[in-house]
């Protein structure tokens, strides 16, 4: 299987605010971003699309299908491909700290969350190991379901960099190493016995 993963686009917030979980809406660039987003995807086709339940994803993922002709019949059904959610490909949750800026969050436990945010969790929030098991249970799923396809997944920044750690098989406490803009892509070769990065942040 390989998997291309799509972060989503630019969020409808003021800067430096914590949102995690919170379902925000798209910007007002999203018409240009997936216009974007359109031109590198216009000559890959896809057998699935999946996305994180949040609008931010979920609307990105139904544009593409209803714009892009590589989604406009699928290869198994000859229908009309339909997104499938999930809510396994969510952001991560940041509980208490959801909605904050982060330089209103005490610098205390902030500066203790931040030295070991694989197994430390914000207050009422998860872990980003958390995060990342339930992002590599998705990921098995998929592999056991498209064995041999190409999956477009539509989701957040936090996953795709638990993700890409993943096939690394690299600590956690380097994720914020990768780049991973709004509107961009990365994609997973999961097929044969090594799982291989083909590009992050294109």
């Amino acid at each position: 299987m390989k998997l291309t993963l799509v972060r989503h686009t630019s969020l409808q917030v003021e800067a430096g605010i914590c949102y995690g979980q919170s379902d925000l809406d798209v910007s007002p660039q999203f018409d240009q971003e997936l216009a974007d987003l359109r031109h590198k995807l216009h000559d890959t086709a896809f057998d699935a699309v999946y996305s994180s339940p949040l609008q931010r994803c979920s609307k990105l993922a139904h544009a593409l299908v209803q714009t892009l002709p590589s989604f406009s019949v699928s290869s198994a059904m000859a229908a009309p491909m339909q997104v499938q959610h999930d809510a396994r490909l969510q952001e991560l949750h940041f509980g208490d700290w959801e909605m904050q800026a982060w330089d209103a969050i005490p610098r205390e436990l902030f500066d203790v969350w931040a030295q070991n945010y694989a197994e430390l969790a914000p207050p009422n929030g998860e872990t980003f190991a958390a995060l990342q098991q339930r992002g590599v249970d998705c990921l098995q799923a998929l592999q056991a379901k498209h064995t041999g396809e190409h999956v477009l997944v539509v989701t957040h920044g936090g996953m795709i960099r638990a993700l890409i750690a993943h096939v690394l098989n690299m600590p956690l406490k380097g994720l914020f190493r990768f780049q991973v803009d709004y509107a961009s892509l990365t994609r997973l070769d999961l097929q044969g016995t090594v799982p291989k990065i083909d590009f992050v942040n294109r």
